[in-house]
């Protein structure tokens, strides 16, 4: 049984920074592609940054220069260090881990940033 374990969601201040966590277990971390994405209220979901199982990174234009998301395979974490954070940014942050046509999300962390 997969499990997805966010953590590091929060309120801070425009300019501010958090890092964000999400834990697997029950399922092969080093060989998946990892992501987070993003969903505020009365808006789609959307990509934030992703990880390929070689290191490969990707980012939404919106987060370039400010997001950087990493992977342990050790401890099978994939984070998302947010800095210079917006009010735009505010938004529940999912992560998603994919291996072999499977995707699974973890239940999402609140992200509030205030002006």
């Amino acid at each position: 049984q997969v499990q997805l374990v966010e953590s590091g969601g929060g309120s801070v201040q425009a300019g501010g920074s958090l890092r964000l966590s999400c834990a697997a277990s029950g399922i092969i971390f080093s060989i998946s592609a990892l992501g987070w994405y993003r969903q505020a209220p009365e808006k789609q979901r959307e990509l934030v940054a992703t990880v390929t199982s070689d290191g490969r990174t990707n980012y939404a234009d919106s987060v370039k220069g400010r997001f950087t998301i990493s992977r342990d395979n050790t401890k099978k974490t994939v984070y998302l260090q947010m800095n210079s954070l917006k009010p735009e940014d505010t938004a529940v942050y999912f992560c998603r881990v994919s291996i072999w046509r499977a995707e699974y999300w973890g239940q999402g962390t609140q992200v509030t940033v205030s002006s």
